[in-house]
């Protein structure tokens, strides 16, 4: 994951910011000592508060598909489920799709602060 931001922070041409999840290799030690040479290099990482799906994207997508766009026919057998899963990610964007703009404009812009701990 270091090597990824490594290469991203080398290549940008511009101040540039990233939004993290809380994931654990995000806020491993070894991750976090990275933070100020990243900021140096223009890349500023931003952490979601802790458990906030709602500001998520990819949490918004999992929960339209669970309980909107996937049928109770696909939870029958495995090969339904991946199916149906296909099928959303082939189709996205097209069929499926889902208006972030509502959830960009509910943000509040003071709960996204850098997470830079020593």
């Amino acid at each position: 994951m270091i090597e990824v931001f490594d290469d991203f922070a080398n290549s940008l041409s511009k101040p540039t910011v990233v939004v993290l999840d809380n994931a654990s290799y995000h806020k491993s030690k070894k991750f976090k000592a990275n933070l100020y040479r990243w900021m140096n290099k223009g890349l500023t990482l931003l952490y979601l508060p802790p458990y906030s799906p709602q500001l998520n994207i990819i949490e918004i997508l999992w929960r339209f598909m669970k309980y909107v766009w996937i049928d109770y026919k696909a939870y029958l057998c495995f090969d339904n489920y991946r199916k149906y899963i296909e099928t959303i990610f082939e189709k996205y964007g097209d069929e499926f799709v889902i208006n972030f703009k509502r959830w960009q404009d509910e943000i509040p812009n003071t709960k996204l602060l850098p997470y830079i701990s020593q």
